[in-house]
């Protein structure tokens, strides 16, 4: 769900291109017919689809159909996707689709974000699904050597639209690939995680979307958004002072639905979800910023039910998108090692759709693929999570800054505190923080050196001492805090972090860099569930899971594993009033308090991060 400016996220900015890989424009004309057309869907409304039909083939092609709803095409009506990303499909050979969806650029109808699957009892009704489903339909009626078959890719919301494609599928669609959709906009993804707002990316992202057909930039009137975000004050200010946006329909979602209620468990997708009936192939990057819990979600629900072995995953070390251009050995200042995404492409993208759309076998994909960092190398398993292959064990906050997998022996009065005051929000990134769009450091600020918030009073830290051998991690990762707060709500935030030494030949100037390896938030009024939130006992110890989602890492030896913990990320998570409110998007100034946080690490209150550990 990005903007064109990003470039990772869609298909047809000649910007989120690197210019050596792109082809002269009169390569493209020479190689593909190309049309332009409105397709008509079953409820009248035309949809602009943008067709590539290469002029030589000895064979009838299939189809590989994106469909987005950041232009198909970009300023000068060009398509610059099948030179770049797409250029080991146009070796194999397709027919490349691209369309606007409903309401976007230059479709007709209304858009609507996150259309939610349609009512099947009402004939009339139409939804993404279908909207693919009568693409398909008219594409095989009417583009000449065609081999009746078709597959469907998107990375975000145009993975999102894969999705919904596979949920009443064409006969005629025989492989998708579904790449950093989002599944639950609650839960996990791009406007909530665990129910706490991520208010920067919604308030831009809504902005970018619903203020017209195209994308727009909401204009900051200063430099660091921090600044721009902590003086507009509570959320309740934004429709005073800035109306227009105020009033976007998703805007008004966010106001009137706090909680996790019907409106955003009928668009998450996994309750339509069964087994699956297209072979998909899910594609997540460990330090997607956008949408990391969304594939892997839609692999594990499917999975439950994949009798006849048409669900995949792969996981690598890339941001939102970042599989799709460049060679992917570099994110940031973290270096693989190898051209992560250059392989991908062609070694797996490529040979998934061969295989199901054109009989180019044989079959190699493993159930999961994916890159374990720190060691650098990409792994094989029968199942994901890799259960068979791990043991649980929990690493035990210490005193003084500790952390071990020895339990602590410490009364149950031990812990660390700190004061955590909504005026004076830990950022996120580094300061100044610039828009979400077109990019500047939004893209890469999940592996930025962490040792930006160290010495902030309300940061706390625990930390190994070198480790004596390596210890991989292959799983889920869950923390769990013994934890209370003078407040009556709080937010929870854990980080695990991967040290670098101080001393590192290999690359001097990542000495003693902290990379994020694992992170999340859970706003603590859910920590029961989230559809009815209630009040925090004041000073009362409670226990809060926070999972930090799965990973495959290797902690390398001399490295140090490192645990943050902290109640405010701003602006990326809005500021918890600490003060228990029914509607935070409605609370007011005097709503926002200091709160004293303490976290235990007893022997009967023994806060810890449970680690999948890799058995030897």
């Amino acid at each position: 769900m990005r903007s064109f400016a990003l470039l990772v996220c869609t298909f047809a900015v000649p910007a989120a291109l690197p210019a050596a890989a792109r082809l002269p424009e009169t390569e493209l004309l020479r190689n593909f017919n190309r049309k332009e057309v409105h397709i008509p869907m079953r409820d009248g409304v035309k949809l602009y689809t943008d067709i590539y039909i290469p002029k030589k083939s000895r064979e009838p092609l299939p189809f590989l159909i994106t469909r987005t709803p950041y232009g198909s095409t970009d300023e000068k009506n060009s398509n610059t996707v099948i030179e770049g990303s797409y250029k080991d499909f146009v070796k194999d050979g397709y027919i490349f689709v691209f369309q606007d969806i409903r309401g976007r650029y230059k479709s007709e109808g209304q858009f609507v974000m996150f259309r939610p699957p349609r009512d099947h009892s009402d004939p009339k009704a139409i939804d993404e699904s279908t909207d693919t489903y009568d693409t398909i339909d008219w594409l095989l009626k009417n583009v000449s050597n065609n081999n009746g078959r078709a597959g469907v890719l998107g990375i975000s919301y145009g993975g999102w639209l894969t999705v919904m494609a596979m949920l009443d599928p064409h006969p005629a669609l025989k492989a998708v690939s579904e790449q950093a959709s989002p599944a639950d906009q609650f839960l996990g993804d791009d406007f909530h995680h665990n129910g706490a707002f991520r208010l920067s990316y919604g308030l831009e992202y809504s902005a970018m979307m619903e203020t017209g057909t195209t994308n727009f930039r909401f204009q900051f009137d200063k430099h660091d958004t921090f600044e721009w975000y902590l003086a507009l004050g509570p959320l309740s200010n934004f429709a005073v002072r800035y109306p227009p946006v105020g009033k976007l329909p998703t805007w008004q979602d966010f106001i009137q639905h706090p909680n996790y209620d019907q409106f955003w468990q009928k668009q998450a997708v996994t309750p339509y979800l069964d087994r699956p009936l297209v072979p998909n192939l899910n594609v997540a990057g460990w330090w997607d910023q956008e949408d990391f819990y969304g594939p892997m979600k839609i692999y594990e629900t499917l999975e439950k039910k994949d009798t006849e072995h048409k669900n995949y995953v792969v996981a690598g070390p890339w941001n939102h998108g970042g599989w799709s251009h460049g060679d992917g050995r570099k994110l940031g200042v973290v270096d693989f090692e190898a051209g992560t995404g250059r392989y991908f492409r062609e070694q797996v993208q490529a040979t998934w759709f061969a295989y199901w759309l054109k009989d180019k076998g044989p079959f190699k994909q493993p159930e999961a693929l994916t890159f374990q960092t720190g060691s650098n190398r990409w792994e094989q398993y029968d199942q994901w999570p890799p259960r068979n292959r791990t043991t649980d064990r929990p690493l035990y906050f210490q005193r003084a800054g500790g952390l071990s997998f020895d339990k602590p022996a410490d009364g149950d009065d031990a812990f660390d505190s700190y004061v955590s005051d909504p005026s004076h929000p830990v950022p996120y990134r580094k300061r100044p923080i610039s828009p979400t769009y077109p990019g500047g450091g939004w893209p890469v600020w999940l592996v930025e050196d962490q040792r930006f918030v160290e010495g902030r009073p309300d940061v706390l830290s625990w930390e190994t001492g070198p480790l004596t051998d390596d210890v991989a991690v292959a799983g889920d990762i869950v923390a769990h805090l013994y934890a209370s707060t003078s407040g009556t709500d709080s937010d929870w935030i854990v980080k695990l972090i991967d040290v670098y030494p101080e001393d590192y030949p290999k690359n001097p100037e990542m000495g003693g860099y902290q990379l994020m390896i694992a992170d999340e938030v859970l706003r603590g009024r859910f920590r029961e569930n989230f559809t009815n939130p209630k009040p925090v006992a004041p000073g009362e110890v409670t226990e809060y899971a926070v999972d930090l989602h799965t990973n495959d890492h290797a902690f390398l030896k001399g490295h140090k594993i490192m645990v943050q913990v902290q109640s405010t990320w701003f602006p990326v998570i809005d500021r918890n009033p600490q003060t228990y409110v029914d509607n935070i998007y409605t609370a007011t100034e005097g709503d926002y308090k200091a709160a004293t946080q303490r976290v235990y690490r007893s022997s009967g209150r023994a806060s810890h991060v449970m680690l999948p550990v890799v058995r030897k």
